[in-house]
């Protein structure tokens, strides 16, 4: 069966994504005090993440620091519900203006992984102790379900 990085269109299509959807985040007065001005290697991190969530090349965990790096990029950051649920929608509009596969079960599966991504970065933003963070320690894989 054809994995979520194939079906969006590999590497490339995501990276166009992330472009898409870093720069409305940068440009978004809610979210924006949590990515100041941006960071370089903040589009390449974010697309190497998502292809390897979507079963595509493992280059996040195994070049770019893994989930030990997002875990410590969350760290008092204080995400609100309302900034968690403004990502979610800019992701999902940056899915359409990337031209992303608009399928009902391409689009869940993408919606899914962001609702869950983000409640693990915002319950991991508020963690005092290493007790309360949320138990994923690795990329995880997303699939069709």
């Amino acid at each position: 069966m054809e994995t979520l990085f194939e079906h969006a269109g590999g590497h490339d299509k995501l990276h166009e994504f992330i472009e898409i959807f870093y720069r409305s985040l940068l440009a978004d007065p809610l979210l924006q005090p949590l990515f100041g001005t941006g960071r370089a290697t903040h589009v390449d991190h974010l697309t190497a993440f998502t292809a390897e969530t979507f079963g595509g090349p493992d280059t996040f965990s195994t070049d770019m620091g893994g989930f030990p790096l997002l875990i410590r990029a969350h760290r008092g950051l204080r995400i609100t519900e309302e900034q968690r649920s403004r990502f979610v929608e800019l992701y999902m509009q940056a899915a359409d203006h990337a031209g992303l596969p608009d399928d009902e079960p391409f689009r869940a599966a993408l919606r899914s992984h962001v609702e869950f991504g983000t409640e693990v970065a915002k319950q991991n933003s508020h963690a005092e102790t290493d007790d309360q963070l949320h138990p994923l320690r690795e990329v995880p894989l997303w699939t069709w379900e």
